[in-house]
């Protein structure tokens, strides 16, 4: 089973801060919309086999990244009860009936609205709430000046920290997901991975750090002008011992070298990487999201890309540095779904660094059944 999320920018439109629960907000801000920027993310849960045959089922949902509020500001408190959550909306000082007010919610999308001087005015308009919630389970109801609405959970062990996805959700509550774990960025790119580590380092209160930023000060070279002098099988196993070095550190984001001289672009090299997440950050040429699924659908099946051994797939249609916290934050939204569709993935990666990362990820052989280094090829089932 693979899981897809896909993100369109939509027109600029105005976001609040979230609040802290049990604690009013009111400050809004707006966010721009990026310029032909498509994301779409790939979870592949690691209980499955990584062979093209198990990953061919994929399902597609639209979603913005940016989780909006199509009013200036909205004043809500927000308290998570295990089984439910709590969201709390000032309705101003004018007296409101039930019939004024319009609530509609699904798996993960929540609006509300209510009727003013024969207008309908939106108090609160996600796509994305922080976790899945059972719609016809939905119960609201006015207190004094306050709209009540009670949401129950599909997964009551999942801590929300707001109602919404957003930076600051998805980075508190993924501390609390990964416990730990490291988070490894491959791609064509140094420089992607490079900013996109950067961002979710700060995010997660993680150590940034650079195979490129470590390799060249010990070599005293450019990578460029150490491929052209030793060649690039060279950077790529002096890379690869980077990563040995690295895969028994907790609470890292490293960014990988880009490209053919990168350890992570031969399939031989990955036994490491698995000590960690991997996400690909991947330049697409397609021209929309339709061209983008059939193009990744084709990587995954065809195995074209040693990249896709990652667990999680960020496709980007073009790349702008401005936009780096909009790509660090699709890729925290993948790596939370991908936490979620195995509550023992993290200890697993544990199990698997304390044996030593001989390869056999995700398969993982009992102690003492000898090495079993990473070939790229699916294992047989």
């Amino acid at each position: 089973m693979a899981t897809a999320l896909s993100f369109v920018s939509p027109n600029p439109t105005k976001t609040h801060k979230p609040s802290v629960p049990s604690h009013s907000s009111s400050s809004s801000f707006s966010i721009p919309s990026p310029k032909s920027l498509f994301l779409r993310t790939h979870v592949f849960p690691s209980s499955f086999p990584l062979g093209p045959k198990e990953r061919n089922n994929t399902l597609l949902c639209n979603c913005s990244t940016i989780p909006f509020v199509s009013t200036s500001a909205t004043h809500y408190e927000f308290t998570d009860d295990s089984s439910e959550v709590e969201l709390r909306l000032e309705l101003g000082k004018e007296r409101l009936s039930p019939a004024q007010i319009y609530v509609d919610s699904n798996d993960n999308s929540l609006v509300i609205k209510v009727q003013k001087l024969g207008h309908l005015k939106t108090l609160l308009d996600t796509s994305s709430l922080y976790g899945m919630i059972k719609p016809s389970e939905t119960i609201w109801y006015m207190d004094d000046n306050q709209l009540v609405v009670n949401l129950k959970k599909q997964n009551p062990e999942l801590k929300w920290p707001d109602i919404m996805e957003s930076w600051e959700s998805l980075t508190s509550g993924l501390i609390q997901l990964l416990k730990g774990t490291s988070v490894f960025l491959v791609g064509e790119s140094t420089e992607i991975n490079h900013k996109i580590a950067r961002e979710l380092a700060v995010g997660l209160g993680y150590t940034p750090l650079s195979t490129k930023e470590l390799l060249e000060p010990y070599t005293k070279l450019t990578i460029d002008s150490w491929v052209r002098e030793e060649g690039s099988d060279a950077v790529a196993e002096a890379e690869c011992a980077i990563l040995e070095s690295l895969s028994s550190q907790a609470r890292t984001v490293v960014a990988t070298l880009g490209g053919k001289y990168g350890a992570a672009s031969r399939p031989n090299k990955w036994q490491h990487l698995f000590s960690g997440f991997t996400v690909w950050l991947s330049l697409s040429e397609a021209k929309d999201e339709g061209s983008m699924k059939e193009e990744v659908n084709k990587e995954i099946e065809d195995c074209v890309q040693v990249y896709s051994n990652a667990e999680v797939i960020v496709k980007l249609a073009g790349w702008d540095p401005t936009y780096s916290k909009t790509v660090a934050q699709a890729s925290l939204r993948a790596l939370k779904r991908l936490v979620l569709s195995d509550k023992d993935l993290t200890g697993r990666k544990s199990l698997y660094v304390r044996l030593g990362c001989r390869g056999d990820w995700p398969d993982i052989k009992p102690p003492g059944s000898g090495p079993s280094f990473w070939t790229g090829a699916p294992t047989p089932h």
